[in-house]
């Protein structure tokens, strides 16, 4: 794997700028060493890219830092917080400061746009749901997709059109930091160039720090 980081007018940022710092990560499956030694910073206000080719442990890197794996051995430290050891619980109100942009999209098949994208915010907020309709259709509107998107189910959407809703439901909780897993796999050329345009325009704002695993020299 190859680590490249952009962050357009900055200069090196310092320790106490990043929010995940990683020290030498291994991780085996059934005697398999699929992560050995790995280390990186991710600096707030920066995208991480991640790249390397099918099977050298990308996603599986990427699902450490959201708390979703345990390390066979080494660090992990989210937002100045050491993860690999922590509970289910303790993770919670770390993940919530992070959105997850899955691989597949991983939208649930039975509920339509609108009902994925609303699910965080009526599963872990407060809002009644005028506010949430009000805060679904801004972060849609952000990934490029208007009103007319809310109904369909996943099925009823192309490849491209999956993944911004991915993002968009990625987006909702106005993360700190978010994490994409292969963002453009699975495209075609056009859908996958607006993919990667879309991830350079959110540098900067609504989330300005993001890991990008991918194996898309393109992107």
């Amino acid at each position: 794997m190859a680590t490249q980081a952009h962050a357009p007018g900055r200069e090196a940022a310092s320790a106490t700028d990043a929010v995940v710092e990683v020290r030498d990560l291994h991780k085996r499956f059934d005697g398999k060493e699929v992560l050995r030694g790995v280390s990186f910073d991710a600096v707030r206000g920066e995208t991480l890219v991640v790249m390397g080719g099918s099977g050298s442990g990308k996603t599986v890197m990427l699902r450490h830092v959201a708390g979703l794996i345990r390390p066979t051995s080494g660090t992990i430290k989210v937002f100045g917080q050491r993860i690999e050891s922590l509970s289910e619980e303790e993770l919670l109100p770390i993940r919530r400061r992070m959105g997850y942009v899955f691989q597949g999209a991983a939208l649930f098949d039975s509920l339509t746009v609108y009902e994925n994208v609303a699910y965080p915010l009526r599963e872990h907020s407060s809002l009644g749901e005028a506010e949430i309709h009000e805060r679904v259709v801004h972060f849609l509107s952000l990934v490029g997709l208007g009103p007319e998107t809310l109904d369909p189910l996943p099925s009823e959407l192309s490849g491209g059109m999956r993944k911004r809703v991915g993002i968009a439901r990625a987006l909702i909780g106005e993360p700190e930091m978010l994490l994409f897993d292969e963002p453009t796999a699975g495209l075609d050329p056009t859908n996958a160039k607006m993919v990667g345009e879309l991830i350079v325009k959110l540098r900067g704002g609504v989330c300005d720090t993001a890991i990008v695993v991918t194996h898309d020299l393109e992107l």
